[in-house]
């Protein structure tokens, strides 16, 4: 089945994007990004030496053959912070694309969705391919894609916090109404949260802190990455419509045909 996700020019088997902070060491973090068969890892670019080029390096523990690093403005708080750091990734020679991340808010970490929407217009006019994370904003989501985003990623719940997919009527809408994919990002916290988002109809998710700081990182990466799966299939199948009385499994005079 050819049921690849495209984002721009870019096309991938696997829905689950990894991210690259709060391991306890960076050997770790590749083990886990094996397990989950990442193809996407994300790297906040104004986290990172570039210039380091040593076999310590966090670049280092990527295998670049196999996954495709997607540069992200994290710890920007305007939009020209976030543009000027989607510059730096591209002028490092990382590929032409950008999560697009501004923060409004130290304390509750939640995106600044007027500055996101500012930046979307600047980088996508200078062809970049932007993937623009959002809160769960039906309004916003729309502007964003209107403003030529690749796709948007609206959170499931605040970053880091585990909380899962807090409001799923609102990542209903925005899928519904979305001509481009729909990556739920920021909130994950375990393997159910990652198969409601996918249930839902999600294009895809990206986590970093639910296997990063996961007792054993390894093996939660691998349970996201079923998770995944498991989630996008039962969308495809299609679920049985819920109903509020019970409903016989063998009926009495049903025959097999």
């Amino acid at each position: 089945m050819d049921d690849k996700l495209k984002i721009g020019d870019f096309e991938f088997n696997s829905r689950l994007f990894i991210g690259t902070g709060k391991y306890e060491n960076l050997d770790i973090m590749k083990k886990a990004h094996e397990a989950a068969g990442a193809e996407v890892v994300t790297v906040a670019i104004r986290r990172v030496d570039l210039n380091d080029k040593s076999d310590k390096s966090l670049m280092s523990f990527i295998d670049t053959n196999k996954i495709k690093i997607l540069p992200n403005t994290a710890a920007c708080f305007t939009a020209d912070e976030a543009i000027r750091t989607a510059r730096l990734a591209k002028a490092a020679g990382l590929p032409n694309w950008v999560k697009l991340e501004v923060i409004g808010d130290k304390k509750t970490l939640m995106p600044d969705n007027e500055e996101t929407l500012k930046a979307t217009k600047v980088l996508v006019k200078e062809g970049f391919t932007v993937l623009a994370y959002t809160n769960e904003d039906i309004v916003y989501a729309k502007k964003l894609e209107e403003a030529g985003a690749a796709a948007v990623m609206p959170l499931g719940a605040p970053i880091g916090s585990g909380q899962g997919i807090l409001n799923p009527n609102n990542i209903k809408i925005i899928l519904e109404q979305a001509k481009v994919p729909i990556i739920v990002d920021a909130g994950v916290g375990t393997a159910s949260d990652a198969t409601i988002a996918m249930e839902l109809g999600a294009d895809g998710v990206l986590l970093n802190t639910g296997v990063a700081l996961a007792k054993d990182p390894v093996r939660m990466a691998k349970a996201m990455k079923s998770a995944i799966e498991s989630g996008r299939d039962a969308f495809l199948a299609g679920r049985i419509p819920k109903k509020l009385y019970a409903s016989a499994s063998s009926p009495i005079g049903d025959t097999i045909k």
